[in-house]
């Protein structure tokens, strides 16, 4: 990582994803987690005060030192037991079909191999798992898409390698996962290439 990516950008991360919008998504998605959670690059930690009494255990991945620092921060704050692991989501430190619920919010966006990782998810997952998501993607208008084509290489940049437009549909489903929830709609803040959400959950499958 260069100076910016690990000393700037995990401040710029931690303030952009404290947004209204991205609070009441958490709000909704987090809770559902339940039994032995996995949680795929948790940031700066801004789910744990999310999480109920039905996540019996806690294991998040993040390979920013920085933000792992933040993570701590945040669930001590949360009061929250947290096993924080500095991972890669392509190589995932667990067994197979050892987790109960993965959890990944805006995330997809950046892991470089993302089919990988989700192939990693649906690895640990137990049969009956389940995977949450809240993630921003490639844009139903073509108009829209065409921006988010042509931004996306000075996006990943400022981004510390965030993609505009990658399907998070697709991704998801061409893992081997069954999409059993799945709401798909721009937020109405924000610029529309950067806006619109995917948010919901999949079965191991």
């Amino acid at each position: 990582m260069n100076f910016y990516e690990t000393h700037i950008l995990p401040h710029i991360l931690n303030v952009s994803m404290k947004q209204d919008d991205m609070t009441r998504r958490r709000a909704r998605l987090i809770p559902e987690a339940e039994g032995r959670v996995l949680e795929v690059g948790c940031g700066s930690g801004h789910n744990l005060a999310h999480y109920s009494a039905r996540a019996t255990e806690l294991i998040a991945v993040e390979p920013s030192p920085k933000l792992r620092e933040m993570t701590l921060r945040a669930a001590k704050a949360a009061d929250r037991v947290i096993d924080l692991r500095d991972a890669s989501a392509e190589a995932l430190p667990l067994e197979n079909a050892s987790v109960d619920t993965v959890v990944t919010t805006w995330t997809l966006c950046t892991i470089a191999d993302a089919h990988t990782a989700l192939s990693e998810m649906r690895r640990v997952l137990k049969p009956s798992g389940r995977l949450l998501f809240a993630e921003h993607g490639r844009a139903p208008d073509e108009a829209v898409r065409k921006w988010q084509n042509r931004l996306n290489p000075l996006w990943r940049v400022i981004g510390g390698g965030c993609n505009l437009n990658r399907a998070i549909e697709q991704l998801i489903s061409g893992a081997g996962f069954e999409i059993e929830k799945l709401d798909m709609a721009y937020e109405e803040k924000g610029p529309k290439f950067a806006a619109f959400m995917y948010e919901g959950s999949a079965r191991r499958g």
